[in-house]
């Protein structure tokens, strides 16, 4: 099973923690939506003929288009792959954009999953990230959705803000829990280069948390959202049960995706490709020629991803399945450097599964690094 990713790139006003490729040319809006439609067309191959199982519409700020806009993408991926197989369809929103009409006009075109970048449920925390709406818009907007017969809901939340209090992270998954989402996705504040904040981080205006504080925050999340019945599937990800994200569990999965549009990724299980990262070229070069780059990906490449993406999941690595795809050798060499977590307790060994306990999610980077063949 394969998925289609559509990389919607405009927004209103840039997040000032965001590094995703976006801008604010609205008056391109129909242009690139027809480059996108045609982009769908003529790569139709790139999947060889593999079965579309999830759709995932992100970007940017994919509710700035109308739901006939979002319609026309899905017809178009109907009439090209078909969508009969198409178990989930995301589309990720802004909650001052999720009106009562919106939302009705979203599920009529056959979207049942939506994506709420909420962020926090605390004014102060919006206003300073640059975020476009207030704490009673996105409870507005959850309530919305449900109304509008969306049963499959996620929420993004950002921790790690450095005005923050632990009582005040508790405050917004509390709120987040008493309204019923399906789907959690939880990130750590990061402060990339290229963003506002990695800016104001370089001159000293602000500074990232201590990592006791990461730590109390992620801890305090994994044991209220367990608490609350969601399962902590993977890193940053907490579903209720029959509710994880499928399109995102490809990725770890390592199936295979075509993503379409300015930036957007794909891979076919030995190739990736990327698109360029510029709205004017995008629209100025051939269709052929707007795959920026690719890689193929080497024997080495693809056991690195697979212990990377594996260890990031709750279900771990199965020891038959990498023996399976990666010969003895590689189980032998992965089983003698993992003792050493192993023995730590931050690494654990149980019926043929080798997976790393949440509560050490956190410092999972550096375990999975060492685990690597170099």
């Amino acid at each position: 099973m394969a998925g289609i990713y559509i990389h919607i790139p405009f927004c209103k006003s840039k997040c000032y923690y965001c590094d995703f490729y976006s801008c604010t040319l609205l008056a391109k809006k129909e242009e690139v939506l027809a480059a996108i439609c045609d982009e769908l067309e003529r790569r139709a191959n790139f999947l060889q003929g593999e079965t579309i199982e999830t759709i995932y519409i992100g970007g940017g700020t994919p509710s700035l288009c109308t739901p006939s806009e979002i319609g026309a993408l899905l017809e178009k991926i109907s009439r090209t792959y078909g969508l009969l197989s198409v178990k989930e369809i995301t589309v990720e929103a802004n909650p001052d954009d999720l009106t009562p009409e919106y939302l009705q006009g979203l599920h009529a075109n056959g979207v049942n999953r939506l994506s709420i970048g909420i962020q926090s449920f605390i004014d102060r925390d919006l206003r300073w990230m640059h975020r476009r709406h207030n704490a009673s818009t996105a409870i507005r907007a959850i309530d919305n959705a449900h109304n509008a017969g969306f049963d499959n809901l996620t929420i993004d939340l950002i921790y790690g803000i450095p005005q923050m209090s632990l009582a005040e992270w508790e405050y917004n998954l509390r709120q987040a829990f008493r309204h019923e989402i399906t789907h959690l996705s939880a990130y750590h504040l990061t402060l990339e280069d290229g963003t506002v904040f990695g800016r104001w981080l370089r001159t000293g205006k602000i500074h990232e948390i201590d990592s006791e504080s990461s730590q109390s925050a992620y801890l305090l999340l994994h044991d209220m959202a367990t608490s609350a019945g969601f399962e902590h599937y993977e890193i940053s990800n907490f579903a209720r049960p029959g509710f994880r994200a499928h399109h995102n569990s490809n990725y770890w999965n390592g199936s295979h995706y075509l993503g379409v549009g300015p930036s957007a990724h794909s891979y076919d299980g030995k190739r990736r490709t990327w698109n360029i990262a510029n709205l004017h070229q995008y629209l100025l070069l051939e269709p052929q020629d707007r795959h920026f780059d690719s890689e193929t990906l080497s024997d080495q490449d693809l056991y690195n991803e697979f212990i990377m993406t594996s260890l990031r999941r709750a279900e771990g690595i199965n020891t038959e399945e990498l023996e399976r795809r990666f010969g003895a050798r590689k189980l032998h060499y992965f089983s003698q450097r993992a003792q050493k977590f192993i023995n730590q307790g931050i690494l654990i060994y149980q019926h043929n599964t080798f997976y790393i306990p949440a509560v050490h999610y956190l410092i999972s980077d550096s375990i999975i690094s060492d685990l690597f063949e170099v």
